[in-house]
């Protein structure tokens, strides 16, 4: 090792000096340099108000030549001096000292900001960029001041080394007051569950920088002088390969390139060991959010563009000159599992990670790899289609949804049910003694879930499900309306051609102000419904999704199949309801339809929410299937009761559906029960048209107010559904109003959500 070598064998430590001025308006001087260029720059911490400085000087004290805010802290530039002249207050004395910016001159230079990561990972950041991009030197600023230990196992764990290192430790805390630590899992980005956890309490040493004028100083105060320097923490990495980062930023048109990051994530870390660069293996393979950092040459660029977090102010990255790098969160929030970090289901392996594992001679741990069944590529020839399902007093309506999905081609039809009154359960029995359904009592009670939670996990024992070749699971006011071919599922099949997923959004469809229960297809009466783009409220494009069984998820959802396999995510091929490809970020968690992926084209499924005033009389009082301790009351009404827009698309199937329900009907015994039904949803609606709330509930459901508001709903913000139509002006139905016109009040947490 040479002599040069040797000066530059061990970290050269520095501690901030920053002084507590005792103005409020200027909480903190963090440094004072003198400049060669005979100026003075005087730093100040977040919450400072250029407007304690006067700007005219004063007696004896430097002439302020800039004031310049920054991300919340100051720059103040002065002639030469030691005394700033303050508004109403006395002058501020400092002492100005010389900058560092020669330890760094014409070198590649890494800034990085460390919280708790270890020396290991430090010494390995630093080895890698310094083998694989030619990095000569790092600037570090400890968030927490430098244990001594610290320093010492750096200089072990690097061995010899050219590096010239320079830390700087805090000392006092540079992260935002108010928030909890930056390395808890409740702040890294894609966490899971995070409504579930518990919020951690704020910690102003370990949490996000909120000191945003610590770039500007470490320019002044250090980097001025470097060749090139990259905004890179010690969790990050740039991919081998890359071409020269710094060669990038000299030669970039203004000297700044933008560093564009991506987060990447172990599979798991062997037990009793902590998480290294090479563990991170996976990304998430729907990830879009990336992480914007920067790059500058000094030379090129020119010093008096402000440095800041996330850019320079008022320069204009080069387009051709972009840097890619990776953030390892298992090194970044230390101690938590992956799936703790981000969803598993996201994670896949990339093969550039495992490349990275291998350059640093590290063996990470693989996730296991999945197989889907094999199934035959066309969509129409994947088998039978079951329909799984819960029910609950829905006694008069199945039989004219079971004649109509059989008209459409549903072969199996699996049926949950629960404290049913009205013979719902007992008609299902003897239908499935016909051979035509098959029922089961909800477990929901023996499972602690939700009692269509319950019954999902249960139908994934059944052979039904399990051997099916398109599984859905929808209710009972649900229909499959397709608009291609005849009509029906083999047409949609051959339209999708190997696609494997297609997405049904819901189109409500009101009680078109009919108010009396009638023993008549629901699909006949009613015709009112919501416009096609429709976004408010969020529950309105909801959807339901046929899929293959091909074991590409784990298990059954409400909306759509849960736990997908994320090896296998690029075997999804998921369509819309206009059969266009939805997009990846909707694979694992979309329940939802929006403006960019909503279709009705091919398919939708009529979504009969509240059928006549009378019947939902009786729907309210039997509850909710999966909110259980949420009233159907008019909030319910109001946000699915659209009577806006006329579609029959439907009931080009009606002989279809009529002819199989004449097929049903024609058995004494299948007759006899629905019979049986109808009597009994009259006879409870006429119990509680007896009863003084559900009469008063009732005659507010049919007022001329409530008929009109139902053919408005697309005029009002998400809030107005989320409070309830109470909050409407009382005579706004009475008005002349404008085609355009909108209303809306202040937000509302919505207590809905998906199922």
């Amino acid at each position: 090792m040479g002599k040069a070598e040797q000066a530059r064998a061990a970290p050269i430590c520095h501690r901030l000096t920053s002084v507590v001025t005792g103005d409020a308006r200027l909480p903190r001087l963090i440094d004072a340099l003198a400049g060669a260029d005979g100026r003075v720059r005087l730093f100040f911490s977040q919450g400072s108000d250029v407007a304690a400085v006067a700007p005219d000087g004063g007696p004896d004290c430097a002439l302020p030549m800039e004031l310049r805010p920054i991300s919340g802290g100051l720059m103040v530039t002065t002639a030469s001096g030691n005394r700033l002249a303050l508004r109403n207050a006395a002058p501020l004395a400092f002492v100005a000292r010389t900058d560092d910016t020669a330890l760094f001159a014409g070198l590649n230079t890494a800034l990085a900001f460390r919280l708790e990561e270890d020396a290991e990972t430090v010494a390995t950041w630093l080895s890698y960029h310094a083998k694989a991009h030619g990095l000569q030197a790092a600037l570090i600023v400890n968030r927490l001041p430098t244990a001594p230990d610290f320093v010492t196992a750096l200089v072990q764990a690097l061995g010899p080394h050219d590096l010239q290192i320079v830390i700087v430790d805090a000392d006092f805390p540079l992260g935002k007051p108010d928030m909890g630590p930056e390395n808890h899992v409740y702040l890294a980005p894609d966490a899971p569950g995070k409504d579930r956890m518990e919020v951690p309490a704020p910690d102003a040493w370990r949490a996000p920088l909120g000191e945003g004028v610590l770039f500007e100083w470490v320019k002044w105060r250090y980097l001025a002088q470097a060749r090139a320097v990259l905004t890179l923490d010690v969790t990050d990495a740039i991919p081998p390969g890359t071409p020269n980062p710094f060669d990038a930023c000299v030669a970039a048109k203004g000297g700044v390139v933008h560093l564009i990051g991506r987060r990447i994530y172990p599979w798991r870390v062997r037990p009793e060991q902590s998480a290294r660069f090479g563990d991170h293996i996976c990304r998430q393979f729907d990830g879009t959010r990336g992480i914007a950092r920067w790059g500058v040459a000094p030379a090129v660029a020119g010093l008096e563009a402000s440095w800041r977090m996330v850019r320079i102010s008022y320069a204009k990255p080069d387009p051709a000159q972009v840097i890619p790098f990776w953030r390892a969160m298992g090194l970044r929030v230390a101690g938590f599992a992956s799936s703790q970090l981000a969803p598993k289901t996201s994670l896949i392996v990339d093969p550039a990670l495992l490349a990275f594992a291998d350059l640093l001679g590290h063996n990470p741990v693989r996730p296991p790899v999945s197989l889907p069944k094999a199934a035959p590529k066309p969509a129409v020839a994947a088998g039978r289609t079951a329909i799984v399902t819960t029910m609950k007093n829905e006694g008069p309506f199945i039989l004219e949804w079971l004649a109509y999905h059989r008209a459409i081609g549903v072969d199996d039809f699996l049926i949950y049910t629960n404290d049913c009154t009205d013979g719902t359960d007992t008609m299902l029995m003897l239908l499935q003694e016909k051979g035509i359904v098959q029922h089961r009592e909800n477990p929901f009670r023996t499972m602690d879930l939700k009692p269509q939670h319950a019954a999902l996990q249960a139908a994934e024992d059944e052979p039904i499900m399990q051997n099916c070749g398109w599984g859905i699971c929808m209710d009972v006011d649900e229909f499959i309306n397709i608009k291609v071919g005849d009509g029906t599922l083999g047409a949609l099949y051959a339209a999708m051609g190997e696609a494997n997923m297609i997405s049904l959004t819901w189109r409500l469809f009101g009680n078109a102000d009919v108010h009396d229960y009638k023993d008549e297809f629901l699909i006949d009466q009613f015709t009112a419904c919501a416009p096609e783009a429709v976004r408010k409220p969020h529950q309105a494009w909801g959807f339901k999704t046929l899929f293959r069984n091909i074991d590409i998820y784990k298990k059954l959802g409400v909306h759509r199949p849960k736990g997908l396999k994320p090896d296998l995510w690029d075997q999804v091929r998921w369509l819309n309801g206009s059969g266009k490809p939805l997009p990846r970020e909707m694979f694992r968690n979309g329940w939802r339809s929006t403006l960019e992926t909503y279709g009705y084209d091919w398919v939708q499924l009529n979504h009969y929410a509240v059928r006549s005033a009378e019947s939902f009389l009786v729907k309210r009082d039997r509850g909710r299937v999966n909110h259980v301790d949420r009233d159907q009351g008019m909030n319910y009404w109001f946000r699915m009761n659209f009577n806006a827009e006329q579609d029959r698309s439907i009931q080009r199937m009606i002989p279809a559906a009529q002819a199989e329900f004449g097929r049903l009907m024609a058995d004494a015994d299948i007759a006899a029960a629905h019979h049986g039904a109808v009597a009994a949803h009259r006879a409870k609606i006429a119990e509680l048209r007896a009863q003084e709330t559900p009469a008063a509930f009732y005659g507010e459901l049919t007022s001329a107010r409530m008929e009109a508001l139902c053919k408005l709903q697309a005029h009002f913000g998400s809030a107005v559904f989320a409070a309830g139509p109470e909050v409407i002006p009382h005579d706004l139905h009475l008005r002349p109003l404008p085609p355009d016109f909108f209303f809306t009040v202040k937000d509302v947490p919505d207590p809905e959500g998906e199922d």
